[in-house]
């Protein structure tokens, strides 16, 4: 591993604007320092720790064009107190956060009003209609292509309540042309035989690939970066430095400067804390997810599965097959609670009765969550030089390449081939 580091000032450097400086070295991060450095630029990624190793070590593995719909629509909100008070229900509250996160449930709440519901959804949809356009040209410069599987994901459903449950889902998809195919009986098993005889419906995504290993991803195009010189600093941030007019440098926590002149805020859950250092705070959250890596199944898999009505995904990646699903409302401090990764394995066991629970790990990431699921994507409203690409949610990795596209052509001045607007950090 190359690092490099900016000791002291950075005096004699008339024009940093070519300097850039990307913070977050998770998929989004890396991403977006890869495509900038394939446009000539200087970067430099800083992370408080090596790559690839916070939410993009753990996601479900999913390039999940279809999950585009915000999660504040009246058939998830409505079923939230029930699932609160079930101690093994989709979504947790640890009671001590519940202060805390009432700002932030207010705005959840004001997302699900009908006319904002269409706008949040035409904002999804567009980003996930062109995520093969810009994530396999990525993979093919990288020589990454064949990272990505090609098989689809079955969304499952026990009996007609349970697809009429999820109806509203298939209904947006079809609104805005997403493929689907309906499956039912033994169809359902001519694709993936370990299912259980309970799955009378299915549905099948095709183009909801899955990743082989989503760190590998991570670690493979920051490899390439680093071969094409681009360099990592390892550091914590402490707070920016300005000089006229414009964000000049980052300061680290043990003294140390990293010069730049465009400094983009890449850091996932962790970057709502490094925008209050700039005076410009945003409704980010963590949606604390957990899963449990599964080295020997005893099955096979093709497709990712996802039963909604039991709130969990399986997705063979990794060498293995990774079970998760759960979100738990809880801070970035709070120790992690396994039990939730056991519930998801619980789940997972009825549609797959088969599943051995043999050679296992599990692990809890943040995901960065804001109110209306729709990500922050563009300049500061407050510091010129200082941009954001976070709170994707569910959808960082579907959303990684797309988000590269799109910030660097904001940063190196190009119009980006969508209108950002709905993506701007001040729209709250």
């Amino acid at each position: 591993m190359r690092e490099h580091s900016d000791r002291g000032s950075f005096e004699g450097m008339n024009d940093l604007t070519n300097r850039i400086v990307v913070v977050g070295a998770g998929i989004i991060g890396v991403a977006i320092a890869y495509e900038l450095q394939r446009r000539g630029r200087d970067v430099t990624l800083l992370d408080r720790a090596e790559p690839g190793r916070g939410a993009s070590f753990g996601n479900m593995a999913s390039i999940a064009v279809t999950e585009f719909m915000p999660a504040s629509r009246p058939a998830i909100w409505r079923q939230m107190p029930k699932w609160l008070i079930d101690p093994e229900g989709p979504v947790r509250v640890r009671p001590s956060y519940v202060p805390r996160l009432v700002p932030w449930f207010l705005r959840f709440l004001a997302a699900s009003r009908p006319a904002r519901l269409r706008e949040l959804e035409a904002a999804g949809a567009v980003l996930c209609k062109r995520v093969y356009e810009d994530l396999e040209p990525l993979l093919a410069d990288a020589g990454l292509s064949d990272v990505l599987g090609r098989e689809g994901c079955l969304s499952l459903y026990r009996d007609d309540a349970e697809f009429a449950a999820d109806r509203d889902h298939i209904e947006i998809l079809e609104r805005f042309g997403f493929e689907h195919e309906l499956l039912g009986g033994n169809a359902i098993r001519d694709l993936e035989p370990a299912l259980s005889t309970k799955i009378g419906r299915a549905v099948l995504f095709p183009r909801n690939r899955s990743v082989r290993d989503p760190h590998k991803l991570v670690v493979g195009l920051y490899e390439r970066f680093l071969q094409r010189g681009g360099r990592l600093e390892t550091g914590e941030v402490a707070g920016f430095e300005r000089a006229e007019g414009r964000l000049r440098a980052i300061r680290l926590t043990d003294g140390r400067s990293v010069a730049a002149g465009n400094v983009l805020l890449c850091a996932g859950a962790h970057t709502g804390r490094l925008a209050k250092l700039v005076g410009e705070p945003m409704p980010l959250e963590t949606e604390r997810g957990y899963h449990t890596q599964i080295m020997a199944p005893g099955i096979s898999m093709r497709h990712s599965i996802i039963w909604p009505a039991r709130a969990f995904m399986v997705t063979p990646t990794a060498g293995g097959i990774r079970v998760g699903g759960t979100v738990e409302m809880a801070g970035l401090d709070a120790e992690p609670d396994f039990r939730r990764a056991k519930i998801t394995v619980k789940r997972a066991r009825e549609a797959l009765p088969d599943l051995k629970v043999q050679g296992t790990s599990e692990w809890m990431g943040h995901r960065p969550a804001l109110p209306d699921t729709v990500p922050v994507m563009g300049p500061s409203a407050k510091t010129k030089g200082l941009w954001y690409s976070t709170g994707h949610g569910h959808l960082g990795l579907t959303y990684a390449a797309t988000s590269a596209r799109l910030m660097a052509d904001l940063v190196t001045g190009r119009t980006p081939p969508v209108d950002m607007r709905p993506y701007r950090v001040d729209r709250f």
